[in-house]
């Protein structure tokens, strides 16, 4: 008896042969589902009786796409190319039945099905690009000559789906069918289609304007920089406009092999599933109940506040939001409403969505308007007396069962909740700034802190469009503890030589957002400043002593136009060389490849401790948080997918060479070949 799941059946209709595809959930490629069709279109193109074949899918969606854990795997079963083929050269119509979700392999089926039927809910794309590759098996050949070159480019190179609507209009699409009467809808449009026949896509020609390609490069520069698949997309689909079907075929195959073999592409594979794993909680028991979140409590109007309160209201979900001051708490809802009508001349909202958010917003001087909150989350002054005070305040007006969080960047959670009598509703919820764009949250697990108060925090980030990450409590949590193994190494290298231009473009052209002098001009130097000028004991004291708060004033270790671009400023350097020369440091050249070894090896060396102190549950994790709170190129994978690329025995090596105390998991897993 054959071990092979049986995931693709087939039906009859008359004269209509339907082949079904079943391989729950999602109805991937899997090497079983390849075989099932090749099979089943065999022997349905052999029977005479069979005028026409109806694909279409069980479930709730059509194909969604390749089976990606197959991706590096030993091949097996049917190359899908040729059953694609196969399908295509059918000499009876061929008829998709599209509903759910068309993605990647699962579009480029219905491509060489010769029509497609979808109801109007469905989506169609080839987001490929999102993982580093492009679409291997005709996609970016078949697509322009079915909506054209501009169509299929913006298809390929952005990898964002059509509404079946949209698809309708582009030509992708035949028919709209009934959202309950897709498999009837479809099977009456197979019969029409028996006198028109089949209408393979390859022998159409690809049409629209080249030059499109061209002006997308330019649309997306900045939002491409560093990354190949975007680019190996366009270049299928240019080759599409200038080559016969076949010899396109090969192009793509060839840049297709380049990106799947490459760093980029396993780099952006492994963050897809790390940030699937991210969700999962080790020791958590597996029927948690998760506690009930209907309005939400937020301390503080700032920045921060303002922020974390916008990410609630988007998802309809009530705030009350509490300041001291009554003019802090009035400019506090007014950034907000003028946040939200700012998106809304975008076309994000509109007016009466605007309404409805700050209709659920209620504004309050007093923390006792937080009774009925189900989750408070402060955001005040970051000192721990501050927070321990309202804690203790908290305690007495928060309801039973209320969870109380703090989103403290840095302090520890377990002396927090010990200024409550109820410390296992307590933990942290460290939003990034500005919280309501960056969608990385950590929450913080106190050693007290109840399953379901840990389970429910996680799921509300989901709620409220964030990738949730569990952290141990620790100095600076996962995030900013290993910020602070790059900013010292790199302020120590400006007293060796360097300049902060040279530090920050090296972190650039790795593909940060900016580099450790530009992020400290951002936070501002000020920042804990002792503010004694008589006091110069630190580089950051001699440039606030001089005025050089950081963006806030203009100057900081840059110099600052009124929008904020910075300029290479003389006097900050020639602070620096001041400085450098009283503590008596030689000044030497400095190479690209030490401000690497020094800034971030260390960061991987202290992503080593975290985990092996548990403050992190998996290597994955430490990427996923790098890649959405500080902007890591995704096209690198995150820092400890990035180390094992550089081998960690080279990273120990270099760490030695410059006095770093090497991390003993990190010795470890570099003497023993094994990788995070």
């Amino acid at each position: 008896m054959s071990d092979t799941p049986v995931s693709v059946t087939m039906e009859r209709d008359g004269e209509i042969a339907i082949v079904i595809v079943n391989n729950p959930p999602v109805n991937a490629l899997s090497w079983h589902v390849r075989q099932g069709l090749q099979d089943h279109f065999t022997a349905a193109i052999a029977d005479e009786s069979v005028k026409a074949i109806v694909l279409r899918c069980d479930g709730a969606t059509f194909i969604a796409g390749a089976d990606i854990t197959e991706f590096g795997k030993a091949p097996q079963g049917p190359d899908f190319n040729s059953v694609l083929h196969m399908i295509e050269a059918a000499p009876k119509p061929v008829v998709a039945a599209i509903h759910g979700t068309a993605l990647g392999g699962g579009l480029e089926t219905a491509l060489v099905c010769h029509y497609r039927v979808a109801v109007p809910s469905a989506k169609l794309g080839v987001p490929e690009v999102k993982l580093g590759l492009l679409p291997g098996a005709g996609g970016t050949q078949r697509l322009p000559r079915i909506v054209g070159v501009e169509m299929a480019a913006q298809m390929t190179s952005l990898g964002d789906p059509l509404s079946a609507k949209k698809a309708l209009d582009a030509g992708l699409v035949d028919a709209l069918a009934g959202e309950d009467s897709l498999a009837a809808d479809a099977i009456a449009f197979a019969r029409e289609a028996i006198a028109k026949g089949p209408r393979p896509s390859r022998e159409r020609a690809v049409f629209g304007d080249v030059g499109a390609i061209e002006a997308l490069k330019a649309a997306n520069a900045k939002k491409w920089k560093g990354f190949e698949a975007p680019y190996a997309n366009l270049a299928c689909v240019e080759a599409a406009t200038r080559l016969p079907f076949d010899e396109g075929m090969t192009f793509e195959r060839t840049e297709f092999m380049k990106l799947m073999m490459g760093s980029q592409s396993a780099a952006q594979r492994h963050l897809f599933f790390a940030e699937r794993q991210a969700a999962k909680i080790d020791g958590l028991p597996k029927d948690v109940q998760l506690r009930p979140v209907t309005k939400v409590g937020v301390i503080g109007a700032g920045t921060m506040g303002g922020g974390i309160t916008m990410n609630f209201l988007q998802k309809g979900i009530p705030v009350t939001i509490v300041e001291m001051a009554e003019d802090a708490l009035n400019r506090g809802v007014g950034v907000i409403r003028k946040n939200y009508e700012a998106s809304a001349a975008k076309g994000r909202f509109t007016a009466e969505q605007v309404e409805k958010m700050m209709g659920i917003l209620t504004p309050s001087l007093s923390l006792d308007d937080l009774a009925d909150c189900d989750l408070i989350i402060e955001a005040v002054y970051e000192n721990m007396d501050v927070k321990k005070d309202l804690f203790g305040k908290l305690d007495a007006i928060a309801k039973p069962g209320a969870i109380l969080a703090s989103n403290t960047s840095y302090l520890d959670v377990n002396e927090i909740a010990s200024a409550t009598k109820r410390p296992a509703d307590v933990l942290g919820m460290h939003f990034f700034s500005p919280a309501n764009v960056m969608k990385l949250l950590e929450v913080v697990r106190g050693d007290a802190t109840a399953p379901d108060v840990l389970a429910t925090a996680m799921a509300i980030g989901k709620t409220i469009g964030k990738v949730a990450v569990v952290a141990g409590v620790c100095h600076g949590f996962i995030g900013n503890r290993m910020l602070s193994q790059r900013q010292i190494p790199a302020t120590q290298l400006l007293m060796e030589g360097a300049l902060p231009d040279q530090v920050d473009q090296v972190h650039l052209d790795f593909g940060m957002p900016m580099g450790p002098f530009q992020m400290s001009d951002l936070a501002g130097l000020d920042i804990g400043w002792h503010r004694d000028p008589s006091r110069v004991e630190t580089l950051r004291d001699a440039f606030c002593t001089a005025g050089r708060f950081g963006q806030k004033n203009g100057k900081g270790f840059y110099d600052y136009d009124e929008k904020r671009n910075r300029s290479v400023s003389a006097e900050a350097n020639a602070i620096i060389e001041e400085f450098r020369s009283t503590s008596n440091l030689a000044k030497r050249d400095i190479t690209t490849d030490e401000i690497i070894e020094r800034t971030l090896y260390p960061m991987v060396n202290e992503g080593a401790k975290i985990l092996a102190e548990g403050k992190a549950q998996r290597a994955s994790d430490i990427d996923v948080v790098w890649i959405y709170g500080y902007g890591w190129p995704v096209y690198r994978g995150g820092p400890m997918f990035w180390a094992n690329l550089e081998g960690l025995p080279k990273i120990v090596a270099a760490l030695e060479k410059h006095g770093v105390e090497v991390a003993p998991l990190l010795r470890e897993k570099a003497e023993k070949g094994e990788r995070f």
